[in-house]
């Protein structure tokens, strides 16, 4: 557990110090390279490759390398080396960008343009009609899934596999080299990037009542279908939604409170408030949980 709360603080640290650097780390051309081989390979053959399960074939290999250094590692003589191999996966697979810069960025652009570009960074296509603060929300949200919680949550569970999993069928469901997949292929990494996702959006989910405002959140938790076996996260997105409303309520009726007029008091807000607020909630939920381990971490040397 220490070396999980060690290898998760790195990760971000790192990442806040040297973005750049993070950035061109957190490459997979070679898991690129390794998909497009296994097609080329298996191409034509629709029993191995182009079934709903062939694309276990590219995640097996890089797993079982992996477990095998996590094993060899994990002696008592080589505790250091575990250590330091679990902190570069993690890091390696955290991100690939920082989130709050991404959103910083569309919050601080200087026209439609740049919060375009700064949106498109986030998945988000700011329309500035009254959809464009909601949409954004789950954007944070979503990334906020996928960048942190989704590999971190897998990293507590198995350690640097757990990470390596997340990541690499993030990547055989998404992107670039998703898209270069054979289609049952590509349906099956996503039905099983889903899977994945599923307890992880229901932790955030639960964190964010607690981060948040609890009936709130477990009133819109219920009706989006978050107590159904549904593999999807939608009801983490009209959480985070529900969250941010409470959220700019509380900070407007304070201002308000302190003597100035409904319209003042939103102008005070600034520009996209619910980006901010979603964000600050991100950063929340990521302390309880790493609030959370540091509680495990002391209890074990109690014990």
């Amino acid at each position: 557990m220490s070396a999980t709360l060690i290898a998760v603080i790195f990760a971000l640290v790192l990442g806040h110090l040297a973005p750049g650097f993070a950035a061109s780390v957190r490459r997979h051309d070679g898991f690129g390279l390794w998909l497009r081989w296994l097609d080329a390979r298996f191409g034509e053959d629709p029993s191995v490759w182009r079934g709903h399960s062939g694309f276990l074939f590219a995640l097996l290999p890089p797993l079982l390398l992996v477990g095998l250094l996590q094993y060899a590692l994990h002696a008592p003589l080589a505790g250091a080396f575990g250590l330091l191999f679990a902190v570069a996966v993690l890091f390696h697979a955290w991100g690939p960008r920082d989130l709050d810069v991404d959103v910083s960025a569309v919050v601080d652009a200087e026209d439609a343009s740049a919060r375009r570009d700064a949106a498109a960074r986030l998945g988000a296509t700011p329309d500035s009609g009254p959809g464009e603060a909601a949409a954004m929300v789950e954007a944070v949200f979503a990334n906020a899934l996928r960048r942190w919680f989704g590999v971190l949550f897998w990293f507590l569970l198995f350690g640097a596999v757990g990470a390596v999993l997340y990541r690499f069928a993030a990547l055989a469901a998404e992107g670039e080299y998703a898209d270069a997949l054979p289609a049952s292929t590509r349906e099956g990494a996503r039905r099983f990037f889903a899977l994945l996702n599923w307890p992880v959006a229901q932790a955030m989910t639960l964190s964010l009542a607690l981060v948040g405002n609890f009936d709130s959140v477990l009133g819109v938790w219920r009706d989006a279908g978050g107590a159904e076996m549904q593999l999807d996260h939608a009801h983490l997105g009209a959480a985070a939604r529900a969250s941010v409303r409470c959220e700019i309520a509380e900070e407007t009726q304070e201002l308000i409170e302190e003597g100035a007029t409904p319209g003042n008091a939103w102008v005070q807000l600034g520009e996209l408030p619910e980006l901010r607020d979603a964000m600050s909630l991100v950063w929340r939920i990521l302390l309880l949980w790493l609030a959370i381990l540091a509680l495990f971490v002391v209890a074990g040397w109690v014990s």
